[in-house]
């Protein structure tokens, strides 16, 4: 009984610390700011810069095509592009092509 006593207390230490090792071992692999959470967020801020970059040449390009419709120096060809797709129209002398709404050309 002695000899039982004594090997539970001269295990019990190292078996608390590996315990305890292994439980923060466990949640800095898999806790909310673990390595694999880590890699998880890297790969939703990579996805986020693509989609940065995507809108802001979205936004580039919407801002040429406004620079060229500014009172100061109006692009005539542009404006005169703009007001016939908005109203509608066409001249009397030009061929209409039609495009289907998924092929729009702008």
């Amino acid at each position: 009984m002695r000899f039982l006593k004594r090997f539970i207390q001269a295990i019990a230490m190292p078996c608390l610390f590996v315990a305890l090792s292994g439980y923060f071992v466990w949640h800095a692999m898999h806790g909310d700011r673990g390595l694999i959470a880590r890699e998880q967020r890297l790969a939703d801020i990579a996805a986020a810069r693509v989609d940065l970059a995507r809108a802001e040449a979205d936004r580039d390009a919407m801002e040429r095509r406004v620079a060229g419709l500014r009172g100061d120096r109006v692009d005539r060809d542009q404006l005169d592009e703009r007001a016939r797709a908005l109203l509608n129209m066409v001249g009397r002398d030009e061929i209409v092509v039609p495009y289907t709404p998924e092929r729009r050309l702008y």
